[in-house]
């Protein structure tokens, strides 16, 4: 028998409940934030940072707008307890954070944990043991009652020792760890146990962890424990209800989400989604994901490239390029019908409209990120984004025909190099094909006059020597069409013009030119401070591709 073998796992067994509210909810306000990455997320690293890294993340922690920040398991770490003790001895703390520890249910950690402690103005005391059916069978070894009174005994515990330290405002948290795996009866039997010790009120509420330590299930089956819990705990108006999902399954913060909408008040989880195994939930993400449907996710993520250099630096982890919202890539496009999606709906932006763009679900502004990375160009772009980057690094303004006929250009090199192409050599490449307004003709001095039709006489001037030309037609450029056709004893013909100006303290205006000479079309581009030399030396430039060819 393969040893990939499926049929040694158990599907997991959904509890019934009728009724279920939570699908027809929606995300309309924020929850309670509380960071873990200096607890949790410190402890998954192959090496925990050091109190220094500490000392950085918790700032950002700051920066970034939590209010409340679990720092560390100071009973279990002396480096977790001396951080502790730096952050309240040194007065880091600001009055609207609050600090959380957590420590196992065993009254010598619980001990430690306050004297870590002390002197804080505000903390709160994160005591947990495991309920699950495997935890209680196969490791502890303890039928339903035994574990029930180890929780009971430490939150007894924890209340005792807070009256020691009557300068500090305590707030109690329990969890029932590996809640996902407990039975939801014996899950509400334990936390009623604990909150008949507590006693919390509506005007002082304790706060009611419960944990997916390992995500066993999809996300509609956690919102519907979630949902089942909170019907059936006691005192439910004194509790605030958090979530601790982990990332198992890849639904960590999925499952967050649709647990909210079942009636948890608060989450938990690490920036950018560091923990133990696959990792936690990913608050970056889940954040943002309320920022795009319009609500106000009360914490500040608009300098994204701090953030992930920072997470970067103290965890010494990689952030995937195409990591939701942080990623370096995920407002890249490099397929070309993406580019021209994009930069068809960017040019139709604008501050007094609601944000409404073809492949980016919000505006890259708001990260601190640049229009300049949404398109990047390699050999499967496409005119849009050829255009997109030629427009936001140099101001050229492409027309439509003319990104036809560039882009190929750009594909086709590309595939030989086999890589990004940049902004300075699509340009290059750009004025190696259009702007050969130099040679072998240039444009000299000219005149133009104006009787019955525009007349030119202009002089071009070769390395051998200096050619004067003249014709009419109707404008400079038509004329000047004609003086050359004439020369040249050929028909020139102007198939499309544009024109624009350039930003800058030059004031120059570029042309484009798309002109037939001899049933093949050329295009040309140049640039000058007056607009009509501008066009001139365009069109000569489509002449000396002909010439050129012709040779």
């Amino acid at each position: 028998m393969s040893r990939f073998n499926h049929r040694k796992y158990r599907p997991f067994t959904p509890i019934e409940i009728k009724n279920r509210t939570w699908p027809d909810k929606n995300i309309t306000q924020a929850p309670i934030w509380s960071s873990v990455d200096l607890r949790d997320g410190n402890q998954a690293l192959v090496e925990p940072m050091t109190v220094e890294q500490k000392k950085e993340l918790f700032a950002l922690l700051v920066d970034v707008g939590f209010k409340e920040i679990e720092i560390g398991f100071p009973s279990a770490s002396q480096l977790d307890f001396d951080f502790t003790r730096w952050l309240i001895e040194e007065d880091q703390v600001p009055e609207d954070v609050t600090l959380q520890v957590l420590t196992q249910a065993r009254p010598e950690l619980i001990k430690r944990t306050y004297e870590a402690l002390e002197g804080a103005h505000r903390a709160i005391v994160h005591v947990y043991n495991s309920t699950s059916t495997t935890q209680r069978e196969q490791v502890f070894r303890m039928d339903k009652e035994g574990v029930k009174q180890i929780a009971v005994q430490g939150a007894k515990d924890v209340q005792e020792l807070a009256k020691q330290y009557p300068q500090t405002e305590w707030i109690f948290q329990y969890s029932p760890e590996s809640f996902t795996g407990t039975e939801m009866d014996y899950a509400v039997q334990v936390v009623d146990a604990v909150t008949e010790v507590w006693q919390p009120t509506p005007d002082n509420k304790v706060i009611i962890n419960l944990p997916a330590t390992v995500e066993v299930s999809t996300p509609n089956r956690f919102a519907d424990q979630i949902e089942w819990f909170c019907r059936h705990v006691k005192n439910r108006e004194s509790l605030i209800i958090s979530l601790h999902t982990h990332n198992d399954r890849g639904c960590g913060v999925a499952a967050a989400e649709l647990g909210l909408m079942a009636g948890a008040d608060r989450i938990e989880g690490t920036l950018l989604g560091n923990g133990e195994r696959t990792g936690n939930m990913d608050i970056v993400t889940m954040a943002m994901n309320m920022y795009s449907q319009g609500v106000d996710p009360k914490l500040q993520l608009g300098d994204m490239d701090r953030i992930v250099s920072t997470v970067k630096a103290v965890t010494q982890l990689p952030v995937h390029p195409r990591h939701a919202y942080a990623g370096e890539l995920v407002f890249t496009a490099f397929s070309g019908s993406h580019q021209d999606a994009i930069n068809k709906c960017l040019a139709n932006q604008s501050d007094d409209k609601p944000w409404d763009v073809a492949y980016l679900p919000i505006d890259p502004r708001d990260l601190g990120r640049s229009y300049q990375e949404i398109i990047r160009v390699n050999s499967q772009s496409g005119k849009g984004g050829v255009a997109y980057t030629l427009a936001q690094e140099y101001g050229l303004s492409l027309p439509r025909w003319l990104q036809v006929e560039f882009s190929p250009i750009v594909q086709n090199y590309a595939e030989q190099d086999g890589g990004v192409i940049n902004g300075a050599t699509m340009k290059q490449l750009f004025e190696d094909s259009f702007a050969t307004d130099s040679s072998p003709y240039q444009l000299g001095r000219y005149e133009l006059s104006k009787d019955k039709s525009d007349t030119i006489r202009a002089d071009i001037v070769t390395d051998a020597e200096t050619l004067s030309v003249s014709g009419q037609g109707n404008g400079a450029l038509s004329a000047f069409c004609h003086a050359v056709g004439q020369h040249l004893d050929t028909r020139i013909d102007v198939i499309q013009y544009s024109e624009h100006a350039l930003g800058g303290t030059d004031s120059q205006a570029i042309t484009y030119v798309q002109t037939n000479i001899n049933g093949t079309r050329y295009n040309g581009v140049a640039k000058h401070e007056d607009i009509v030399s501008a066009s001139l030396q365009a069109l000569l430039a489509t002449v000396n591709q002909y010439l050129l060819k012709r040779c």
